[in-house]
């Protein structure tokens, strides 16, 4: 049952199982929980500049694409001497999942043309959904063809048209959004529409479907994360759905992700906002020049660098450079040098992100 139509979609008792039922109150409190925890941070564009990135890092190296904390936010400072590639691709996906934002926000749904502007900034190409037969999806070990995804067209549009109806749709059915997020992603990833970026495509609409219904804000669920410390036992309910109908592993797998995920973001927004509040009492004391922007500037970028102080504050270059040589000096940066230019960490919110 490789892919369905809206007819064919398992009834009640197979999506929505007395297991499933049981836990799906709990994480559905732990993703109110994560809203209003996100709420408290004083500027949303931290988040989105940090967990939000790590969100990118994580679905990318699912597809192997792997790079460091430190290549990664050096890469935000757009250095003319700096080129991670691995990095510069991180940053498409996470230009693409906040472009995904944007559309959903503005329209209210999930069409096939978000999807596709999606996945055109992950691969920075426009060749739309796949029009050449061919695609195979192999055992990464031994090479053998594990599944083949739809080949033609006009199977390809009919299926996402389908789609599409199904995310957008409530009266279709009444399962819990996180039921059918399972459900949603299960779909897309095995209609594999795209030539490339099905992976990361299929992970941001996972994070948009959440925030259509309203359970997340933000994108800052580190869902990619889970699937990558279980990520054989991802592609083999995947393969158990695909091959033998078995979809109640399948969806517990998921909306536990879901939970496990929120929690652990709660903790680092908590441990984010207590190292503000310790940053903000430390500074304020030894400098009159401290500002909420000033520290909405030091978290919103844990690498930064003289121009982004100067456009966040408005200050000349010689007033930003003495605001980050001074925090320097005193201990709550430091600074390093990258071909000739100068740039700054947040070494103390960088262990909060690096933290597992």
């Amino acid at each position: 049952m490789p892919t369905w139509s809206i007819e064919s979609i398992p009834n009640h008792a197979t999506l929505e199982t007395r297991k499933i039922l049981k836990i799906l109150p709990q994480v559905h409190a732990s993703l109110a929980e994560l809203k209003g925890v996100a709420a408290s941070i004083p500027s949303q564009s931290i988040l989105m500049n940090t967990l939000a990135l790590q969100e990118a890092r994580d679905s990318s190296a699912i597809e192997n694409i792997i790079t460091t904390q430190d290549a990664l936010f050096k890469a935000e400072l757009d250095l003319k001497s700096f080129g991670d590639l691995a990095a510069k691709e991180v940053q498409n996906y996470n230009r693409a999942l906040q472009k995904g934002v944007s559309l959903v926000k503005s329209r209210g749904l999930i069409t096939n043309s978000t999807i596709i502007d999606i996945q055109e900034e992950i691969e920075r190409n426009n060749a739309g959904f796949r029009r050449v037969p061919g695609t195979e999806l192999k055992n990464a070990i031994t090479g053998a063809t594990i599944y083949t995804p739809p080949q033609d067209y006009d199977t390809i549009m009919r299926l996402m048209a389908d789609l599409q109806n199904y995310i957008n749709d409530d009266e279709i059915n009444d399962y819990d959004p996180l039921v059918k997020m399972a459900i949603i992603h299960y779909q897309f990833e095995s209609i594999h529409p795209f030539y490339d970026g099905n992976g990361r495509t299929g992970r941001i609409i996972n994070i948009l479907y959440l925030i259509m219904r309203g359970l997340l804000n933000l994108p800052i669920l580190y869902h990619s994360s889970y699937i990558i410390n279980y990520k054989s036992e991802y592609y083999r309910l995947f393969q158990e759905v695909r091959e033998q109908n078995q979809w109640e592993n399948w969806i517990l797998f998921m909306v536990r992700g879901v939970g496990e995920t929120a929690i652990r973001t709660i903790e680092k927004i908590n441990a984010i906002r207590n190292l503000m509040r310790q940053m903000k009492s430390e500074i304020r004391k030894e400098n009159k020049f401290y500002s909420q922007d000033l520290l909405n500037t030091l978290f919103q970028h844990p690498y930064t660098k003289i121009e982004f102080v100067m456009r966040d504050l408005h200050v000349s270059r010689l007033t930003a450079a003495n605001y980050l040589n001074t925090l320097a000096q005193q201990g709550f940066l430091r600074k390093d040098k990258l071909g000739k230019s100068n740039y700054y960490v947040n070494e103390e919110l960088m262990k909060i992100l690096n933290k597992n």
